[in-house]
């Protein structure tokens, strides 16, 4: 028996999809995260899922071996986490002399016109660790002036006496001519030894200065972090029976060796939601035949949303740290803090906030009894009855409703002067109002009718609040899959190997060589296919996508977008380029300006290599012989356009078998999630056994439920 699995770390939970090869059966395994060693709540995951197959903790590490056709992904936060608590290393960057503002400047001006107290942000190194060096290249490649080798080596013992951990190198046109950034790089091995160096041209090979500086320096300072984790996860894991390659989930929703990621850590950068819209793809395109999804992942501390168009998950280059760009392109997935953890609070002028701090899981919201006695989402949904405090987890987790009861009393309802439930439905819907917005600003904000699209719910907390949120935007068409609760994990477990490599060959839709643009394609092709071969993907599962970024002249911003063929031989190939540009810039941006010069800037090969097909395991887990399909039981839970507190019918979603019909109000208890279905909405369970519900335009009134229903209002 062969096992894959895929592990999230998420802020509060420990998400693990594990498939074995016997059976075919997904199942899902949950455990506390630990912040302070991540890796213990891994492992405790990992131990649950053994015991569940009956077999040792070591001889699950050793089906999940690559040797015997199982697999290992997992989607680190440490990262991420470095970054936010500025755990990094010390960089020094050298630069080309006179741009040693590089990273204060940043690209000048202002996204946000409205932002006008805006001061010059602190640069990611500070300016005396950002040292110039004499050299200049020009647009073309030439050698301007020869690089000063004696400021190289000046520069070096400088960060020596500052005790610089990783050096840093970007300089002006290195990605036409990389001459002197290499020869910095063997400078750097002469005259200090093992020094850990980062070169732009190799990281982020693009034009746009700024952007491949900030990511040359943010990958530097995650070198020592992250590398040292993830090679001592690794290696604990071997000593507990592991014999495979572990594969790490990436930013930009593929995933990467333990050597891969270790060298470019900025790829593990908020890599955990990357792979919420691989499973909402896969979901949409079983249950509807669609390639238009807006996937939303509501967890213990974020909420994350991500767009599929076209098939095409979305991939931009405006990330953001803080107010630096990321600087390398990575899954578009907009997150805000509104999660079951957010905590609730009122400020000095009386007006409620949700999040963005969190419980985590330690202590966590107060219903856990961990101590914790901030009022938080998952407060507010006991107190509201949605969530059963004795059916958390599949009953492996209990719910103190007293603790969840007394934090809202104290901390919202007294000084709202609310009661408790009406506090509580504050606390819910404002937290139903961020992500609403957060939806509409990676939709409607862009010029995306939301209505069509098909949404997939995901998160253990995502069930409670998904209905009246898509409600609001007037979408029809949602799906809340079976595996809802680790819906980023399921997806990381059909993640493909994915690597970009790009090259700057600047070029018009009227002045190319087409030689010499095709020489560029051709290389970038055998970099991509010499990267599959090295991840010992067979030929029949390597597939290359072809991107260029693109704009029209005088246009400030690039817009990436497919290549129609492979090579460029003529007018005639370059014609279809230019057209692909002005329909994605039409559908996109909307407008096209035919007959307009259209300039190119980086091109791209992806190199994609399919692992593992999510189809075989997600079919078979469904085919199971269901039979209790009636309520098991009933509870109060609040319905505000109900009148409050109605006696409401629970159902077990284990019990509940393709066909079957759910109308609200009523609560489906999953093992991973709870999922509130609201008056007005059905839940049918699909021949999948995902749940796609019908949504109303508007809620039911009291009057027009059944007279059984209308008898239980409280």
């Amino acid at each position: 028996m062969s096992i894959r699995v895929c592990i999230d770390i998420g802020g509060t939970f420990t998400d693990l999809a594990v498939v074995n090869s016997q059976d075919g059966m997904l199942n899902i395994f949950k455990s506390s995260t630990t912040p302070d060693d991540y890796t213990r709540g891994v492992v405790d995951g990992i131990a649950q899922a053994a015991d569940f197959y009956g077999i040792s903790l070591g001889q699950f590490l050793d089906e999940g071996s690559s040797y015997k056709g199982g697999a290992l992904n997992y989607g680190t936060t440490i990262g991420t986490n470095a970054v936010i608590q500025k755990k990094l290393a010390k960089v020094g960057l050298i630069c080309t002399q006179g741009h040693r503002d590089i990273l204060t400047l940043r690209e000048s001006g202002k996204k946000d016109p409205f932002y006008w107290d805006l001061d010059y942000p602190d640069p990611y190194v500070p300016r005396r660790l950002t040292l110039p060096v004499r050299e200049r290249i020009d647009a073309q490649g030439m050698i301007i002036t020869p690089l000063d080798e004696s400021d190289v080596k000046k520069t070096i013992e400088r960060f020596k006496s500052d005790q610089v951990e990783v050096i840093a190198v970007a300089l002006l046109w290195s990605t036409v001519n990389p001459t002197h950034e290499l020869k910095i790089g063997r400078i750097i091995e002469k005259e200090l030894p093992g020094q850990p160096y980062v070169l732009s041209h190799i990281i982020n090979p693009i034009p746009r200065e700024y952007r491949r500086s900030i990511a040359t320096v943010i990958n530097a300072s995650l070198l020592p972090v992250v590398g040292p984790y993830i090679q001592g996860f690794d290696e604990k894991l071997k000593d507990l029976g592991y014999k495979g390659e572990l594969s790490l989930i990436s930013c930009f929703g593929g995933i990467l060796s333990v050597k891969d990621i270790s060298k470019r850590p900025i790829y593990s950068y908020d890599s955990g939601p990357t792979g919420a819209p691989v499973a909402g793809r896969f979901y949409c395109r079983r249950e509807f035949n669609t390639n238009n999804i807006i996937t939303c992942d509501m967890g213990g501390t974020s909420f994350d949303v991500s767009r599929v168009s076209d098939g095409i998950i979305g991939i931009t280059s405006e990330a953001r740290i803080g107010l630096d760009y990321l600087g390398v392109r990575k899954v578009d997935t907009r997150s805000i803090g509104a999660g079951g953890g957010s905590i609730a609070w009122v400020d000095s002028g009386g007006m409620l906030h949700v999040g963005p701090e969190s419980a985590g899981s330690h202590p966590g919201p107060a219903c856990y009894g961990h101590g914790g006695n901030q009022p938080t989402t998952t407060d507010a949904n006991v107190v509201l009855g949605y969530l059963n405090p004795g059916h958390i987890l599949g009953c492996k987790m209990s719910l103190e409703y007293d603790a969840a009861m007394v934090a809202i009393l104290r901390n919202v309802a007294e000084p709202l002067d609310l009661t408790a439930e009406e506090a509580a439905f504050a606390i819910w819907s404002t937290v139903c109002a961020n992500m609403t917005d957060a939806i509409r600003e990676i939709t409607s904000w862009e010029g995306i009718d939301p209505c069509e699209y098909v949404f997939v719910s995901g998160g253990g907390a995502g069930g409670c609040h998904i209905l009246p949120m898509i409600s609001e935007l007037g979408v029809t068409q949602l799906i809340i899959p079976k595996t809802a609760g680790i819906l980023s994990a399921a997806g990381g477990l059909a993640a493909d190997m994915v690597a970009e490599f790009q090259r700057t060959y600047e070029c018009t839709s009227r002045n190319y060589n087409a030689k010499n643009l095709n020489n560029v394609l051709v290389e970038l092709t055998e970099e991509a296919d010499c990267f599959l071969s090295k991840n010992k993907i067979a030929a029949d599962r390597r597939k290359f996508e072809f991107t260029v970024d693109a704009r029209y002249h005088s246009q400030p911003w690039e817009l990436t977008i497919n290549l129609p063929i492979r090579q460029i031989t003529g007018d005639d190939d370059m014609n279809a380029v230019v057209d692909e540009f002005h329909c994605s810039h039409d559908r996109i941006r909307g407008s096209r300006e035919e007959g307009n010069l259209v300039e190119f800037s980086t091109w791209r090969v992806n190199a994609v290599g399919k692992t593992y097909e999510l189809e075989s395991a997600v079919s078979r887990v469904l085919d199971i012989d269901f039979i209790e399909k009636l309520p098991v039981g009933f509870r109060l839970a609040y319905f505000k356009d109900l009148g409050g507190m109605v006696e409401t019918p629970i159902f077990d979603g284990i019990g509940l078998t393709p066909g079957c019909k759910v109308d609200g109000p009523a609560i489906i208890e999953e093992p991973s999630t709870t999922i509130v279905i609201f008056p007005g909405h059905r839940a049918t369970v699909s021949v999948m056994g995902n749940y796609v519900v019908e949504c109303s335009e508007s809620f039911v009134t009291m009057d027009s439920l059944p007279s059984d229903l209308r008898e239980r209002g409280v």
